[in-house]
């Protein structure tokens, strides 16, 4: 299967992304089909330039876009329709993180009933 995505190219804690199409199983890094333009989300407006015709002639032929590339496409109007949400990696990681905090909140309230009260504090009488 062609898929259109991002490859990361740039120095440390500087990214910049190129649009490449490539076989899904390849390596991101590797060799790719075709680069199809640029991506830096670090400037101000994000800058996105594309090769307009290329990307039609290979969402013609059926190659299919991440869902980050979905969203870029629908910026510069390139695919019709609305933006794709999170990834299923995300949505997992989401899933996970409320799982955990309802693991931990009836152990709070656990910790929170077994802690003695001031008026369950035993008084002395004279």
């Amino acid at each position: 299967m062609i898929v259109i995505r991002l490859s990361r190219v740039g120095k440390k804690k500087q990214p910049t992304y190129r649009i490449v199409v490539q076989e899904k199983q390849r390596d991101p890094w590797g060799t790719s089909l075709e680069i199809l333009g640029h991506y830096n989300p670090r400037t101000k407006p994000k800058t996105v330039s594309l090769k307009e015709e290329r990307v039609r002639h290979w969402l013609a032929q059926g190659a299919r876009p991440t869902p980050t590339v979905h969203n870029l496409l629908v910026d510069a109007k390139l695919i019709e329709g609305s933006k794709v949400k999170a990834t299923q990696g995300e949505q997992k990681k989401r899933q996970e993180a409320a799982r955990k905090k309802a693991e931990e909140a009836p152990k709070e309230a656990a910790v929170a009933a077994e802690a003695p009260s001031a008026e369950d504090a035993p008084t002395e009488t004279s």
